[in-house]
């Protein structure tokens, strides 16, 4: 009869548990080689996400249809700008194929921050929904929304200065930190980073370009000169990862032994779509300032001219009666 160590036994069960536990967590399934193809083959399943716009759009939507019901008219326009690139902008890159990719691809993970901090909230913003929600709520929740946006916290929030500030340190503190590995481990903290960073880009951006009534919005020279400061932002970002002798997220993205993409390339075109994506965006912005700081600039003059105009005719009128 064969005798039977219990701790030998014990060890050999631990160890192999040790191991497991080691050992970096990885996606549950690899997808196949990433495609252009495969931003429409590899759609996600619905989500959290998808509820969440879903309900934006519709309390949008109603909002519109409660302003028309009573004879106002919203543009088009902005409604357009809110649902397509804003709203649909969200949807592209977080349940699309794209999403299958994120945690595999460090590119895809950062076409998504660039869409979630920049693209996207530009539009929500031109989209005018706290705006269409004084005119469309009812009288006593139009005067707390009033009461909120006029409140110490709004205040402080949408200082230009402090979201400035928030934006510039928010993708140094989650690359260069074991931050970004976490959100690779955990799908909660993955998806909770990205509503962070959409949430980062709405506060930097609607006072810089929103329609919408905000405290601390700096007339056009003044959201002309920080937008300018921002727009190597990307350039720097983009160059130091393209040029990090390191891997983010350590071992992750080589663990996963991916046969069709290398990790150290991948990084490089990383690198290259947040300097040439994020230069491109921020550029358009600030042209965009400077073309609304003329016209601001020559309706002013009109009006100036006009008051010039009509003071002179008062004068002349007052000397012929005299």
């Amino acid at each position: 009869m064969q005798r039977v160590d219990p701790v030998s036994i014990a060890t050999e069960v631990a160890a192999p548990a040790a191991t497991s536990v080691a050992a970096p967590a990885a996606p549950a399934a690899i997808p196949p080689p990433f495609t252009l193809t495969s931003i429409f083959t590899e759609v996600q399943p619905v989500s959290w996400i998808i509820v969440g716009l879903a309900v934006a759009a519709g309390l949008y939507l109603y909002g519109v249809r409660r302003l028309r019901a009573r004879g106002d008219r919203w543009p088009v326009t902005r409604t357009l700008l809110f649902l397509g690139p804003g709203l649909g902008g969200i949807a592209a890159v977080t349940l699309s194929g794209l999403a299958a990719y994120d945690t595999a691809l460090l590119s895809v993970y950062l076409t998504q921050h660039l869409v979630l901090s920049m693209v996207a909230p530009i539009f929500l913003a031109l989209g005018a929904p706290t705006t269409l929600a004084l005119q469309a709520l009812p009288p006593r929740p139009r005067e707390r929304l009033r009461t909120l946006l006029q409140s110490r916290t709004a205040r402080l929030c949408s200082h230009p200065l402090l979201a400035f500030a928030i934006f510039m340190a928010t993708p140094f503190a989650l690359y260069f930190t074991d931050l970004y590995r976490h959100t690779l481990e955990h799908a909660w903290a993955h998806e909770l980073v990205h509503t962070y960073i959409l949430l980062v880009g709405c506060v930097f951006f609607w006072p810089l370009l929103g329609l919408d009534p905000l405290p601390n919005r700096w007339p056009y020279p003044g959201r002309a000169l920080l937008m300018l400061l921002f727009v190597p932002f990307y350039t720097v970002l983009g160059l130091t990862i393209m040029q990090s002798t390191t891997l983010f997220g350590g071992d992750w993205h080589s663990s996963l032994d991916l046969t069709w993409a290398d990790p150290w390339e991948d990084q490089v075109i990383a690198g290259g779509i947040l300097w040439g994506g994020g230069e491109f965006v921020s550029v358009t912005i600030l042209a965009v300032l400077v073309v609304r700081w003329m016209r601001q600039a020559e309706r002013e003059a009109r009006r100036i001219d006009r008051e010039l105009d009509r003071q002179e005719a008062e004068q002349r009128a007052s000397s012929t009666v005299g």
